[in-house]
């Protein structure tokens, strides 16, 4: 099995918990790959824990859509495909053009300077080249938009896709190009809600998701068409 690393975990964190944050940031991070099984056996010598620990995480995974469970084969991690992008992506661009509408009229000014430092902390994580900090610093930009609307309902919604955002931010955020225009593009969202600019504001954000989902979807049509190739390759080499 693929070596991954272990997350930072809270030493006083239940076992089952910190088994499903480690498989969890495996999975992000591309360790555990798109249809690697899950050895219930294999992941408890691993990790040095039993398997009822493991069992759980896995549930807990299954439960966000990062792992399936496959009849008479077990757990495997889940792939990425285009309808789900898409599917995902099309309901956060609406939620996310609301958003950015109402922020433009309830936004306050300590909210603006939070959305402010938020965008720093984000050019800092792209220095330091950490995608999983990336990814957390391009969430938190958003989360703050999301709350400035004062809307609970609407925050609830955007927490219900929470992790299957997360896992195409962070595909996103991989290639180092894709960067420095989310940067822009965040500078561009900052200026239109300090201008208080609803169509301008509107135009940036589904612009931004839109650059996320043709991006990564360009990343899924490479991928399965070297995964083809590979299959061509090996069929050839057999016959």
């Amino acid at each position: 099995m693929t070596a991954f690393s272990h997350a930072d975990g809270d030493e006083y964190m239940p076992l089952r918990d910190v088994v499903f944050k480690t498989l969890r940031q495996a999975i992000l991070r591309g360790e555990l790959q798109p249809g690697e099984r899950l050895m219930e056996i294999a992941l408890s010598k691993k990790l040095g824990v039993s398997r009822t620990p493991i069992r759980e995480a896995i549930r807990m995974l299954e439960l966000e859509g990062l792992v399936l469970m496959i009849p008479r084969k077990g757990a495997e991690v889940a792939g990425i495909t285009e309808k789900n992008l898409r599917d995902t992506l099309e309901v956060r661009r609406a939620l996310e053009e609301l958003a950015i509408e109402l922020s433009c009229t309830k936004i306050t000014d300590e909210e603006l300077n939070e959305l402010e430092q938020a965008e720093e902390e984000f050019v800092d994580s792209i220095e330091n080249k950490d995608i999983i900090d990336i990814a957390r610093a391009d969430e938190k930009f958003h989360d703050i938009i999301f709350t400035s609307t004062g809307n609970d309902k609407l925050v609830q919604m955007i927490n219900n896709l929470r992790e299957q955002m997360y896992r195409y931010r962070l595909e996103y955020v991989k290639a180092e190009a894709t960067r420095n225009q989310l940067m822009e593009e965040h500078e561009m969202i900052l200026k239109a809600l300090k201008c208080r600019d609803k169509s301008e504001a509107k135009r940036i954000i589904a612009e931004h998701i839109n650059n996320q989902e043709v991006n990564v979807s360009k990343k899924l049509r490479r991928h399965l068409q070297n995964n083809e190739e590979i299959s061509d390759n090996i069929r050839r080499t057999v016959l």
